[in-house]
């Protein structure tokens, strides 16, 4: 303590017989140079579960090697008074297990799962200091850099990855400082030990699995290219004769035995959505193929031309060559940014094999979205609302032969059965009974399905796309759907907004349908006059597209010919009133949220810093709540991002 003050009021070193070990005053001195507030008595406050859901998604390998390592170690430390956490390589906690006592005295400092315990945010402690110096470290009540933590006694051992070495994780130990022992250090080294001894056994059983799928294209490759194997973290793992010779003919510089990986072709950790790591400048992308197991992408093949052609050189196509399926997004008609960006993510997330959950209202193109997310083997499409239980149960998993009366001889398989190898569209999954989801989550952590009537299991591997108008949070709080369900299907939630919120889109998509139509009922391709385009823009469209292109098509039918009028219009369109104010009225909790939201937006004239704090929440808080109702800064605001006198940089 007193070394700690001394290095407080600006002395390097403490008084006579307080030296620090090295590993102690670097850090400390660290956190000092982070402004690291040595009062603090906690950590920061916890993630959301939607974000610690996803730094779990992003490290499934390593959860799943450690569970069984916990399990063990938590009976050997609950005795102890201990508890023992994993974290991946931001510091986050992914899990905790151990005493119960020393869980719940963990919460009261947040050494918990879903709290960041970097050195910049807790100051010195094992799991951040660890993962700073990549080495075991055990840190001893005092020696923590915050007063609130000096009271425990944390021990780390970081986990690297067999292959490659790289760090993956860290495991901790951790009690009340009483609890202090020299062996505690021990036991986090032995158990990421045995972590990284079950993260190697599960990477040898991928490598088999995808040399087995990739063992044909090797076989039939020519004499004339270079085959490289990669897996999902990019690094080599069978290569031909040939491909050294074609690296040096691409200007890789690349020597293959000392390649360790092409960080471009690793398949994560990256967030969902997001971009990865760009390929090298050598590299085209023509080049890599996916090498796939059902819908799971297992690693990636690289197939280099020997003497590939200069870069500006034209090349055409092999005249066997099949074209390219028709890209759906190709057809979203819009002139708004915010739907364009998102047309953009969907494209990102075309090749990843995570579940997206599509929200918004009843016609907004949901399922056009779902096409476009598809990109191979069959897509299956179910609409779970507006079928008997008994008949979507039958639609979704098959019966067996004579499961009921009536029943198809031989029995039927399902969509998710027809679903294999491709996508699962499951449409107002907010519809499904409840204890039908359970049912279903079966199938996606088990990866297996049993027909109605059947007791045999079968395997199946899929992508699954679900779409709802539901507010799944509303409904998970009035019991009407399962929050482990949620979880599993909304990896990524991509919000589609409704028409009367696309600015411009109406009048554009109007011409574009009204052109279409007339032309597919062989009439006159004259568009749309400017009365009509008003009166489309005016009203609310609560059927969204779907309506919008109905009226049209309706219209185009009813018309003799020429261009669309006022008066062509159906009269609930043509005489629509300007929108008018909402009479009051009783409002639920969740929209009298989601109004108090975008007041405090407006108030703070869109700075999303100062609304979080008059609304008495953290700003991760803020953007939690304001992805669940589907806003943005902009739709509070009433302008688009181009307005002046707000900062887009302002987060």
């Amino acid at each position: 303590m007193q070394a700690w003050e001394s290095v407080l009021s600006g002395t390097i070193a403490g008084p006579p017989g307080t030296a620090l070990r090295a590993l102690i005053e670097g850090s400390w001195q660290r956190c000092l140079q982070a402004d690291v507030n040595p009062r603090a008595s906690r950590g920061p406050e916890p993630l959301s579960e939607d974000e610690l859901f996803l730094h779990r998604e992003r490290q499934r390998d390593l959860l799943g090697a450690s569970q069984p390592v916990l399990a063990q170690a938590c009976e050997t430390l609950a005795e102890l008074g201990t508890l023992i956490a994993l974290s991946d390589t931001r510091s986050v906690i992914l899990n905790a297990v151990g005493d119960p006592t020393a869980l719940e005295a963990g919460q009261a400092i947040h050494l918990m799962p879903g709290v960041d315990w970097s050195e910049a945010y807790c100051g010195t402690n094992a799991i951040g200091t660890a993962l700073i110096t990549g080495q075991a470290v055990q840190v001893h009540s005092t020696e923590h850099f915050c007063e609130g933590i000096k009271g425990w006694t944390c021990s780390a051992a970081v986990i690297r990855h067999p292959l490659d070495g790289d760090v993956v994780g860290v495991l901790d130990v951790s009690g009340l400082s009483r609890t202090y022992s020299r062996q505690h250090l021990a036991i986090a080294m032995t158990s990421a030990r045995h972590i990284e001894s079950r993260l190697r056994t599960a990477e040898m059983e991928r490598r088999y699995q995808l040399l087995d799928a990739a063992l044909a294209r090797f076989v039939a490759a020519g004499a004339d290219v270079g085959v490289i194997l990669l897996d999902h973290r990019g690094c080599p793992i069978k290569a031909n004769a040939q491909a050294q010779r074609a690296l040096d003919d691409a200007g890789a510089g690349i020597n293959l035995p000392r390649l360790q990986r092409i960080a471009g072709l690793a398949l994560g950790p990256h967030s969902p959505g997001a971009p990865g790591p760009a390929l090298p400048a050598w590299l085209r992308p023509e080049w890599v193929e996916s090498v796939l197991s059902g819908a799971e992408r297992l690693g990636s093949l690289l197939i280099l031309p020997r003497h590939p052609p200069a870069p500006c050189a034209p090349r055409a196509a092999p005249a066997a060559q099949a074209a390219p399926a028709p890209d759906p997004f190709n057809t979203v008609i819009t002139a708004d940014a915010d739907v364009a960006e998102l047309v953009e993510q969907a494209r990102r997330l075309r090749d990843s094999p995570v579940p997206v959950l599509l929200l918004g209202e009843t016609g907004v193109g949901k399922e056009l979205f779902a096409r476009g997310l598809h990109s191979h083997g069959p897509f299956m499409a179910l609409n779970c609302g507006g079928l008997s239980r008994e008949l979507l149960a039958s639609e979704l998993f098959g019966y067996a032969d004579g499961a009921f009366t009536g029943a198809r001889k031989g029995g039927m398989r399902g969509k998710i059965e027809a679903a294999e190898g491709g996508t699962l569209f499951l449409d107002e999954i907010g519809e499904m009974p409840l204890d039908m989801q359970s049912y279903l989550l079966r199938v996606l952590e088990e990866r297996e399905v049993y027909r109605l009537g059947d007791n045999v299991a079968r395997r199946v591997n899929f992508r699954l796309i679900a779409a709802t108008h539901r507010d799944l949070q509303a409904e998970i709080k009035a019991g009407r759907f399962r929050m482990d369900l949620y979880y599993r299907i909304a990896v990524v939630h991509l919000h589609i907004p409704a028409l009367r919120a696309r600015k411009g889109d109406v009048a554009l998509l109007a011409q574009a349908f009204a052109l279409r139509f007339q032309q597919e009922h062989g009439k006159e391709a004259a568009g749309m006059e400017p009365d009509a385009l008003a009166a489309l823009e005016a009203y609310p469209w609560p059927g969204n597209i779907r309506e919008l292109r109905n009226v049209i098509e309706s219209a185009v039918l009813l018309s003799s010919g020429g261009s669309l009028s006022r008066a062509m219009l159906p009269p609930e369109v043509s005489h629509a009133p300007a929108p008018a104010p909402a009479a009051p009225g009783p409002i639920t909790l969740v929209q009298g949220e989601e109004d108090l939201i975008r007041r405090s937006i407006v108030a703070s004239g869109g700075n999303l810093t100062q609304s979080a704090r008059s609304l008495h929440i953290a700003k991760s808080t803020l953007y939690a709540k304001m992805k669940r109702y589907g806003m943005s800064r902009e739709d509070a605001l009433g302008f688009g991002p181009d307005r002046p006198g707000i900062d887009p940089r302002d987060a």
